[in-house]
């Protein structure tokens, strides 16, 4: 059995000194959220690294919804869930057709194009959140889905057009002209050829897009007001408003919002790294 030279030795010591204390900043926070969410009301704030009597009170306060702050639990929940499976939906079928057209079918402009969608990202989003606003009440599209839907559409499809497009050079020319010779169309190539070869990269674009509107607050506090018409995000933040805010509940509930994410990285998680560098660097 060969030993391990020193310089791999090394090598393997950097790697954990970097990635324990990122592990540990990582797993902290939810430890601690997971801590909260089991703790009676009187012991949430005890210190200790756990508590004297664990119980599964909250959830079930939280899943019946028998707080004030959780009547429409389920509510919030759906749209949530609907609105991050739309922009998911929404930017795949717009990154993935402006990538085709750039990429596959040169169309005139097409990089100009690319390139002014990448300049929208030297403006913080933050910044654009008051004329977004503005813009969805002119067109009376206020405290109606479909303007945070729109809202994380454009702020997600840029980076999708700029990964999608980059992977798009990846895939060999020869293959769309096969195709052609074979008498496809070009909607048979984007369908039969470019689709199919792109899905590791359409899957991590769309795990990308969907976990954005998932996890947006800012946007979602703007456009959206009534209580049944808010993401759950929007209705976490509503219980910091009240005298004696109920941590243990709050955590509770971020806990079951953050497992739906975690889940879907999990499931895609051999799709990520490869579909969103893909492209990066050139062959």
């Amino acid at each position: 059995m060969k030993l391990p030279s020193l310089r791999d030795v090394a090598t393997e010591a950097r790697l954990l000194l970097i990635g324990i204390p990122v592990f540990l900043w990582t797993m902290i926070p939810i430890y601690h959220m997971f801590l909260f969410a089991i703790s009676p009301k009187e012991d949430a704030f005890s210190g200790k690294l756990w508590p004297d009597h664990p119980t599964l009170h909250n959830f079930e306060i939280v899943f019946k919804q028998q707080h004030y702050f959780l009547r429409d639990f389920y509510v919030q929940f759906w749209n949530s869930t609907l609105i991050a499976a739309s922009v998911g939906a929404l930017t795949l079928v717009i990154a993935t057709a402006a990538a085709f057209s750039i990429s596959r079918l040169k169309v005139p402009g097409g990089r100009a194009v690319l390139n002014l969608a990448l300049f929208t990202y030297f403006i913080p989003a933050a910044f654009l959140a008051v004329p977004m606003y503005r813009t969805m009440g002119n067109y009376g599209l206020l405290n109606n889905h479909w303007s945070l839907i729109l809202a994380m559409v454009t702020i997600a499809s840029p980076y999708a057009i700029w990964v999608l497009k980059q992977a798009s050079d990846k895939l060999p020319v020869e293959l769309d002209e096969a195709a052609v010779m074979d008498g496809a169309t070009t909607l048979q190539i984007f369908r039969l050829v470019y689709v199919p070869l792109m899905m590791p990269s359409l899957v991590a674009i769309g795990t990308y897009a969907v976990l954005l509107a998932w996890n947006e607050y800012l946007y979602a506090f703007l456009l959206l007001s009534n209580d049944r018409e808010i993401t759950l995000p929007v209705a976490l933040g509503n219980f910091l408003a009240a005298d004696d805010s109920p941590w243990e509940l709050l955590m509770t509930t971020g806990f079951i919002y953050a497992l739906p994410p975690a889940a879907v990285y999990y499931a895609f998680r051999r799709y990520m790294v490869g579909g969103l560098t893909a492209g990066a660097v050139k062959s």
